[in-house]
């Protein structure tokens, strides 16, 4: 198992329904947890690199609609 973790900055704070989307993708093989932090208007993910990779985790990010507006790590 390979972990590695990705932050992006957000371009604007989450709503209700991306929440839910992202919940919903929580539960893809290889995820291993997703960290929200309003704050900062910073979203991280954890993955199993072995099992899941970076681009997945981007187009679960279009698909939810959710502006990034830079990888920050």
């Amino acid at each position: 198992m390979t972990l590695v973790e990705v932050t992006y900055e957000l371009q604007s704070p989450l709503s209700d329904d991306q929440l839910r989307q992202l919940a919903a993708f929580s539960n893809t093989y290889g995820l291993r947890r997703f960290r929200l932090d309003d704050s900062k208007k910073q979203l991280s993910f954890e993955y199993d690199a072995s099992r899941l990779r970076e681009t997945q985790v981007t187009h679960a990010l279009g698909q939810a609609k959710i502006a990034v507006a830079r990888r920050l790590n």
